[in-house]
């Protein structure tokens, strides 16, 4: 199949142009939910947490009310509308946004970090709205854009809030940015309402024409793992690099922090396109190179050493990534998209909170290379685990 062939689109009115408007619209509206939470030591001084004892605790709250949310939002975009419940994460956003940039209290900052997490969701909104209106390759290329665009928000806006803290506060910040999933809505207004009832059923969990090659309990159980794996390595790298390079400035540690992310970037289209027939070869590889690439974070003592784990990783997480977009894509024939894709982003943020709390814990205990080697250990009885027939039964090709 070309490549052109692959993005064409089942949908009559729904083409390569709204695919991108989608993966735009959450790129941008992302940009305070993933640019602000690493200013959170700097934010709650100005609330009265002089110590930002609260940090650690505020940084997971949005993720945790956001698991619990996902799966209702998920099923009342199969009975209501897709479209109506993207443009609801949208605009809950930006309620959000404005509520945390106005706060003058930790207890109304912390209301807000909760109706983010409730009222938010785009992620998962988007991809359930790609869902359907799209099927096969078409649709884990859609959702390979999305990781994709989720990536660049990741790397881009932590710089950005880092050059506007020069004229306005990471806190008010918050007010600033609501503009961007406010200016999202307004352009997602315009896109089409997929088309229910075209080619699948919409108001209830019909079972898949053909079975998949997977379970959704081991998609779902393979996104946990993945997330956890990779996720663990974040909280404590920059203290990992400062013990290993004494002096590093904080510009190079961003730039190792950011490598794994923009080798995704960069490759994540062309590895969909090797692997979007073989998804399991790619899983398992993925999970191989995580499992090395954090290892070698426990032994790397220079920079080249560090540069080549941080790629070895970043290739592992293109890999894991993009199959895990393929795997979900071919769950999504036959199902409800709102649905499927609410518990999937569920077991994605309870992933990414387990790891959270398993790095804290690991990095007081034994120092900040303990949630490296953690994340390693899992992710290679996650490779394991996945060659084992009664793991993965439906696995054919």
């Amino acid at each position: 199949m070309s490549a052109a062939q692959a993005v064409r689109l089942p949908h009559g009115g729904f083409g390569r142009g709204q695919v991108h408007a989608v993966a735009g619209c959450y790129f941008v509206a992302s940009f305070a939910a993933l640019g602000l939470p690493p200013y959170l030591t700097a934010i709650l001084p100005e609330l009265g947490d002089h110590q930002a004892r609260w940090a650690g605790v505020l940084y997971v709250v949005p993720t945790v009310f956001g698991a619990l949310a996902a799966p209702l939002w998920g099923r009342l975009a199969d009975r209501y509308g897709r479209k109506r419940l993207l443009l609801r994460a949208q605009l809950g956003l930006t309620v959000a946004f404005l509520l945390a940039g106005w706060a003058d209290s930790l207890a109304t900052f912390t209301l807000a970090l909760v109706l983010q997490g409730v009222l938010g969701g785009t992620f998962a909104a988007s991809n359930g709205y790609l869902g359907a209106a799209l099927e096969g390759p078409a649709l884990s290329k859609a959702l390979t854009l999305m990781q994709g665009s989720a990536r660049a928000a990741l790397v881009v806006a932590p710089i950005v809030v880092g050059t506007l803290s020069g004229w306005l506060s990471p806190h008010r910040q918050y007010a600033l940015l609501a503009v961007l999933p406010l200016t999202a809505a307004l352009l997602l207004a315009a896109l089409p309402e997929p088309g229910p009832g075209e080619q699948r059923k919409t108001d209830a969990v019909a079972p898949p024409r053909t079975a998949p090659v997977i379970s959704l309990r081991a998609l779902y159980t393979l996104e946990f793992a993945f997330v956890f794996s990779t996720v663990i390595s974040f909280p404590y790298l920059i203290a990992l690099v400062d013990e290993r390079l004494p002096g590093t400035s904080p510009t190079l540690s961003g730039v190792l922090f950011a490598l794994p992310h923009l080798c995704y970037l960069v490759a994540a289209l062309a590895v969909h396109s090797a692997f979007r027939d073989r998804p399991r070869a790619g899983i398992v590889l993925g999970f191989v190179l995580i499992a090395l690439g954090l290892a070698g974070h426990g032994v790397a003592a220079h920079l080249p050493a560090l540069i080549a784990v941080r790629l070895l990783l970043g290739a592992g997480l293109t890999l894991g990534l993009v199959c895990l977009q393929v795997l979900a894509a071919e769950c999504a024939k036959g199902r409800a998209p709102g649905g499927m894709f609410g518990s999937l982003e569920f077991f994605s943020k309870a992933g990414a909170v387990v790891a959270g709390l398993a790095a804290a814990a690991g990095s007081a205990h034994f120092g900040p290379a303990a949630p490296v080697l953690t994340g390693a250990a899992a992710a290679a009885v996650t490779a394991l685990a996945t060659l084992l027939p009664s793991i993965t039964p439906r696995w054919s090709r």
